[in-house]
């Protein structure tokens, strides 16, 4: 870390809600030594049931844990949590947010109680110089994050920590903040990217309304349509056609009319390696108007 970012982290410290004593910044190289390069994902998350079911798209989450290095800490950027600048969680602790509605009792049950690590949470704000990243005590992790991570660890036993998406800047705000976190991936953290391609809620098609049917694989025309130009600009790591989205097609606008599902696929464009191909999964498209197609970079 250079002066300039280490002080700015040391300006942050009150702010973590405990007396962090200064040589925790320094153990943090220790803990996070350097290691082989974690991969960057961007995760379909869909219906929040597939925390607690058992199906393809979380069957595939769990095999996923299996296939790469198990990290030192995972840092999500999930759809779900959308701010006024940005915030990192910094409490030891964070807490299980149910922040969705209409399902069973059993997920309201869920708790996921994957620790927090303060002092990763004020290095990597200690990383970002575009802005000043708020130390967040309030959060905790919200579905968009804890329904993948229940699914590939299950024991709740690496830290968790997530980023806020800054709702008030554009996609190459967050694509040029993004790029800034690379160096996490050499330090055994993984980052993940939490939303869907194709998302436009007001238009999904579900048989009798039946949410227990969300998972049945159908794409109306537009959406697969715009997934398929989505998978072939990653593919050609064309990032500059993923920012400027509007502009892929007239379909962009259904399959984005907000953009909070599509921007942590930004951040996981921005730390792609140079050499790194995307490597596609959970690549089908539900409820009509949902893709939970789902990308690697390693």
């Amino acid at each position: 870390m250079d002066r300039k970012n280490f002080i700015k982290t040391l300006a942050m410290l009150p702010l973590i809600g405990t007396a962090m004593k200064l040589n925790e910044l320094g153990k943090l190289s220790d803990r996070l030594a350097a290691t082989d390069k974690m991969p960057v994902l961007f995760v379909g998350h869909g219906s929040p049931t597939n925390a607690i079911d058992i199906n393809e798209f979380s069957r595939r989450w769990q095999q996923l844990a299996t296939e790469i290095p198990v990290p030192k800490a995972v840092l999500i950027i999930s759809a779900h949590w959308l701010t006024r600048g940005t915030q990192i969680t910094a409490m030891e602790h964070p807490k299980t947010i149910h922040d969705f509605g209409g399902f069973s009792q059993e997920l309201y049950e869920v708790q996921y109680p994957a620790p927090g690590s303060p002092t990763l949470a004020a290095s990597t704000a200690g990383m970002i110089h575009s802005t000043v990243v708020g130390l967040d005590h309030d959060w905790g992790l919200d579905h968009g994050a804890w329904s993948i991570t229940k699914q590939m660890y299950p024991h709740a036993n690496i830290p968790i920590l997530q980023l806020s998406i800054d709702y008030s800047k554009p996609a190459q705000y967050h694509y040029d903040l993004a790029q800034q976190l690379m160096g996490l991936r050499d330090k055994g953290v993984l980052i993940l990217g939490s939303g869907n391609m194709v998302h436009n809620l007001r238009m999904i098609s579900l048989p009798n309304n039946d949410f227990n049917n969300i998972n049945k694989e159908y794409g109306f025309d537009w959406a697969l349509e715009m997934n398929q130009i989505f998978k072939d600009k990653i593919s050609h790591g064309d990032h500059k056609a993923l920012i400027e989205y509007e502009k892929l097609s007239k379909s962009a606008s259904l399959a984005i009319p907000t953009p909070d599902h599509y921007y942590p696929l930004i951040y996981t464009l921005a730390l792609q390696g140079k050499d790194e191909q995307p490597q596609f999964f959970n690549d089908k498209a539900v409820a009509g108007s949902l893709t939970m197609t789902s990308v690697k970079f390693s």
